[in-house]
């Protein structure tokens, strides 16, 4: 079969799956505001099982789909990664406080030495 044959049929009805989805979250957000006075607990597991249903919703869709896809890969991704450990953590952290205070303070001179200048170019006194 050709590929764009099968992507019609998907993209019409992907279409009115993120209506439907469209039309959940909306749902979710009026109701839990027209039954302002029921119980917090009754509306936030209402607003919660609206919410993953229309993430289950989703996930049927082509971008849901690559989206699922996405997040597994960067995952996979993300366990690759080799963190610091608490040492080179503490380290790396005071080395970027010591040189931000030298920087803080190198700008705050070189602002002053500015002030200064313009001051006595324009004989205003601040």
């Amino acid at each position: 079969m050709n590929a764009s044959t099968e992507e019609q049929p998907s993209s019409s009805f992907d279409t009115l799956k993120w209506g439907v989805i469209f039309l959940l979250l909306a749902g979710a957000v009026a109701g839990n505001y027209v039954y302002g006075e029921e119980s917090v607990l009754i509306r936030a597991v209402t607003v919660v099982v609206m919410v993953g249903v229309a993430g289950l919703i989703a996930l049927q869709t082509e971008k849901g789909r690559n989206a699922a896809i996405f997040a597994k890969e960067a995952r996979t991704e993300v366990r690759k990664v080799v963190w610091p450990t608490r040492q080179e953590a503490v380290q790396t952290t005071g080395i970027v406080l010591v040189v931000t205070l030298l920087m803080s303070l190198l700008l705050w001179g070189l602002d002053s030495v500015l002030f200064w200048l313009v001051s006595l170019v324009t004989g205003m006194q601040v």
